[in-house]
């Protein structure tokens, strides 16, 4: 039997990089033998994170057009875009894979629109409850469309989608056996109420700021672990105390969630899967620089279920803090919270995008 080939295609965002990952060890762990390569943008981030992962990965020069028409870089737009579809060609000519997959991003969109010329299957993964340009796109040649939220008819051909939630960290499955280890790494009290802020890997200014307002005012009986990002650390680090734990990154989300009481956290995708799995209380602040304002719609899937509090960017400098400390104070919102969040997870999802996967080679 010859050995199943599979290219999966994504990335810009960790957003689009992680599921991706996530269904290609999904694959590994039902067959070792597939051999899968990536293809992604160059200089993003998936040409670092998928080979720290174990897969190769080949970048094409495809860039996004950019949304002001006046921006020189759209000029050379088509000159990237016919490149990168050449380029496509030869990658899926040379390969020879039985599928692809798309993830979303730039490198996603030429990639599977030269595999569907040529007759290979292939499967798109969307995680917004609102989907990007290029998903939109390839859901007109794409077999199957799996996706993190239900009624995305409005969006997509409702004969192939497939519910299936967001692929996300396997290390997030059981974090309530981490607790004792996860408060001693971080030097907790676990007596205290613990409050998680993450901003996305880089920060986030406005929730920065806002938090950086509250621990000058630092209420007794609490205790915060705040990822600042690189650019915000500096100012952030003269905050630190027993009870205030500043980091630029936090490298061991398990233990993060393990430890917290409440999360403060933009909403992308993948991050608010993640919450859904854990049964974190939420407080939600979208971020307003990401295409579509995407975040703000997956925030409002969430909040229309009462399952996270959604507060603006623009208006958490002011109202961020209130809710916070009505949170700390009230344990029964936080438990209706952390029980409805719950209820929307959906677990094994980059293992039902797998065996999705194997259905399409099978029927071709």
């Amino acid at each position: 039997m010859s050995v199943l080939k599979v290219i999966i295609s994504g990335g810009g965002t960790g957003g689009h990089i992680f599921p991706a990952i996530a269904i290609a060890n999904a694959l590994k762990l039902k067959d070792n033998s597939i051999d899968i390569l990536f293809v992604g943008a160059k200089g993003k981030m998936e040409m670092e994170k998928v080979p720290n992962s174990g897969y190769p990965i080949i970048g094409l020069p495809i860039t996004g057009f950019q949304r002001r028409l006046s921006d020189k870089r759209n000029l050379i737009f088509p000159f990237k875009l016919i490149y990168s579809l050449i380029k496509s060609f030869f990658i899926v000519l040379k390969y020879k894979p039985n599928i692809v997959v798309g993830t979303g991003g730039y490198a996603s969109g030429p990639l599977l629109f030269i595999a569907s010329k040529m007759g290979i299957p292939s499967l798109i993964q969307e995680q917004n409850s609102y989907p990007g340009i290029t998903n939109k796109l390839l859901s007109k040649i794409s077999n199957k469309i799996c996706v993190a939220y239900p009624s995305m008819e409005k969006f997509f051909p409702t004969e192939k989608l497939l519910f299936t939630g967001n692929p996300i960290r396997q290390d997030l499955q059981n974090i309530s056996s981490l607790k004792e280890e996860a408060f001693n790494y971080f030097n907790f009290d676990n007596n205290k109420t613990t409050i998680l802020v993450v901003g996305g890997s880089l920060g986030a200014l406005t929730i920065n700021k806002t938090m950086e307002k509250f621990v000058k005012n630092f209420p007794s009986g609490v205790q915060l672990l705040w990822q600042t990002g690189s650019s915000f650390y500096s100012i952030a680090s003269s905050y630190q105390t027993e009870s205030i734990r500043v980091l630029k990154f936090i490298s061991r989300m398990d233990f993060a969630y393990s430890v917290a009481d409440i999360v403060i956290s933009r909403a992308g995708a993948s991050t608010i899967s993640e919450l859904c799995l854990v049964a974190k209380p939420s407080i939600l602040i979208p971020s307003p620089n990401v295409a579509e304002d995407h975040q703000t719609k997956n925030a409002m899937a969430l909040k229309d279920n009462n399952a996270a509090i959604l507060v603006r960017d623009k208006d958490s400098i002011n109202h961020l803090i209130p809710v916070l400390k009505m949170l700390i104070k009230d344990k029964e919102k936080r438990h209706s919270l952390s029980e409805n969040i719950h209820k929307l997870a959906k677990l094994n999802s980059a293992k039902i995008i797998a065996d999705e996967l194997l259905k399409l080679i099978v029927v071709k």
